[in-house]
């Protein structure tokens, strides 16, 4: 029990998120980013592909009125600081074509903050306008962070969007000529309106045990919940990696081998959509002198191992194995609110280890 609460800290999981899956399905929005900032373990394909480290999205709550859009972004957390907010909404293409000569095939679409509730949409605030087709479908995506900043510091204000469309003709001035998708059915589910947030979650979540005066790790620079995390997934290691650990020698050089979290053993399957595993890796083996090239050793670690082998202090302990070099691990999930969420979490995976 201690270890999961400690393993819920490092994923900085305040409250388990409801089981919801495999029946309620996330946004296509957010899987494809997923995909586009992660390999299929959720390890990062490179730097600097996602603006912060949280993409937060939320759908629309409004399910009868189509001008109507409201998002609960209640579900930010406290010192989160926003980057951009982004409103998508799927256009819906029209299908009757007027028999008028008109040869207009353009409306001017207005998206409009409402400044009172949506009992009264005459009181609203421009926000943006362009120019769409009529006869053409897809998503369109507005920039909406000044508003969503002010909502954000003031939930009271957040009344949410109100869409207009117009069609200018020859025979004056038409509304409604466009609409937009709600989910209203299973089918129309993945077109339903998003508000997507990109933020930094300003947490270093380096609020990690205190060790004792004898752990070996206490003068090292590696952050404590990265060493510290394959003791407490032991048991969740695949059984041919357990076994392949359990046989090796003692002697072994410094080197990594694997260590596989499976979140369906953790009771995690139910909230996180992808991955549904990763491979953490962990560091093993001895630093004894010589320290080849394959060790990856610091010069001062060879420096200890020299004194270390040749007994010139008994206050000198061996170098330590410890990763070198991590990478970091994004978790697409919903969160407790049902809201799907994608995560980037800092030096989760040990890609090599060094005496050190």
């Amino acid at each position: 029990a201690a270890a999961l609460q400690r393993l819920r800290q490092v994923f900085d999981i305040e409250e388990l998120p409801p089981d919801v899956l495999p029946r309620k399905k996330p946004p296509q929005f957010m899987v494809d980013l997923f995909n586009k900032v992660a390999d299929a373990n959720g390890i990062t394909r490179a730097p600097g592909l996602l603006q912060g480290d949280v993409v937060r999205s939320f759908e629309d709550r409004v399910h009868v009125d189509h001008h109507h859009f409201y998002f609960d972004i209640s579900a930010m957390e406290k010192g989160e600081q926003m980057l951009k907010a982004e409103f998508r909404v799927f256009k819906l293409k029209r299908t009757h074509r007027s028999r008028r000569s008109d040869t207009q095939h353009f409306c001017k679409v207005e998206v409009y903050e409402l400044l009172e509730s949506e009992n009264k949409p005459q009181k609203k605030h421009l926000i943006a306008s362009r120019l769409l087709s009529l006869y053409t479908e897809g998503w369109e995506v507005f920039n909406v962070t000044q508003t969503v900043s002010k909502w954000v510091g003031n939930s009271r204000s957040n009344h949410g969007f109100w869409i207009t469309a117009t069609y200018v003709s020859n025979n004056g001035m038409e509304h409604d000529m466009v609409t937009f998708a709600k989910s209203q059915s299973a089918l129309q589910e993945s077109r339903n309106a998003l508000l997507v947030l990109f933020t930094n979650s300003n947490k270093r979540r380096s609020h990690s045990f205190v060790p004792s005066a004898t752990t070996s790790f206490q003068n090292q620079k590696q952050p404590l919940p990265n060493l510290m995390l394959p003791v407490f997934l032991m048991t969740l290691l695949r059984p041919r990696a357990a076994a392949a650990a359990a046989a090796s020698s003692p002697l072994a050089g410094c080197h990594r081998r694997e260590l596989y979290v499976d979140f369906h053993a953790i009771g995690w399957s139910g909230w996180i959509i992808y991955p549904s595993g990763y491979n953490a890796f962990y560091c093993t083996g001895s630093c004894i002198f010589p320290l080849g090239e394959s060790l990856n050793a610091t010069n001062h670690a060879t420096v200890q191992s020299i004194v270390y082998t040749l007994k010139l202090s008994q206050d000198v302990s061996m170098p330590c194995c410890v990763p070198n070099e991590l990478k970091s691990l994004n978790l697409l999930y919903f969160d407790e609110k049902q809201n799907v969420v994608l995560k980037t979490y800092k030096d989760m995976v040990a890609t090599r280890c060094g005496c050190h």
